[in-house]
């Protein structure tokens, strides 16, 4: 069986950059119309550019007007993949409610948001595939200074296999990837934030088994299984790509 994906709408967000990108460049690859959004507009666009079959569009994930409106304007949408998110660094000592809030709203809210305007129109179809970007460091692991991160990473993987029980029998399926540290220009800004980027890369890198970082494109393959039909018995899955962390 061939897994393409000719014929098929998929939604990306966070697909300025990183996994999000990686995988609306693989989608599109694979024979996907991708409608791929981000908050930097101008960076969507100009990936989209560089992209046949993508398009792109700005999208806050927090603007749930706005959600509703680009879903309704490229409607149906057979694969939503969810990449947007935030990493804060600290403890739960170093969280305030502002913090707790952001992180929630960014990592689990506008997954909620995105994947219910999406789900009437899968339903409709009788098929689809979303495909949430949790991470491993989550209700699958920890790791020093992810408290609010963790929390709403975990949330997603709680609403994966919600969605997943709900809609089965519907034709649709939810899956969550749960990503180690990945290469990522947003990782980048994290490291340069300590004030020795070198220093931060190497402990990045050995708490990895590999002694490696993932990369987005290694994420992206398991997006493109996940979306097609090679993949149409796995649903409500937490799968891992860490390079063993977790192992």
């Amino acid at each position: 069986m061939e897994n393409t994906l000719e014929g098929k709408t998929a939604l990306v967000t966070g697909a300025a950059n990183g996994i999000g990108r990686a995988s609306a460049e693989a989608l599109a690859a694979r024979g996907a119309r991708v409608i791929a959004t981000d908050i930097n507009g101008p960076a969507v666009e100009a990936v989209a550019r560089d992209t046949p079959g993508m398009s792109g569009h700005p999208l806050d994930v927090l603007d749930g007007e706005a959600v509703e409106a680009l879903v309704a304007s490229v409607a149906p949408v057979h694969i939503l993949v969810n990449c947007a998110g935030w990493v804060h660094d600290g403890t739960i000592l170093d969280c305030d409610d502002d913090i707790w809030d952001r992180s929630f709203d960014l990592n689990a809210r506008a997954i909620f948001r995105i994947t219910r305007a999406v789900l009437p129109g899968m339903r409709e179809a009788g098929t689809g595939s979303v495909i949430n970007i949790a991470s491993i460091v989550s209700s699958e692991k920890s790791a020093p200074r992810r408290f609010a991160y963790a929390a709403s990473k975990a949330a997603i993987i709680g609403m994966t296999k919600s969605i997943a029980a709900d809609f089965v029998k519907e034709g649709i399926r939810c899956n969550a990837i749960c990503p180690g540290t990945v290469q990522s220009p947003s990782l980048n800004e994290r490291l340069a934030a300590t004030g020795d980027f070198d220093k931060a890369l190497a402990a990045f890198k050995e708490r990895q088994p590999m002694g490696r970082l993932g990369q987005p494109e290694e994420i992206a393959e398991m997006v493109c299984y996940l979306a097609g039909d090679m993949s149409a018995f796995t649903t409500g899955q937490a799968l891992a790509i860490d390079g063993g962390w977790s192992s």
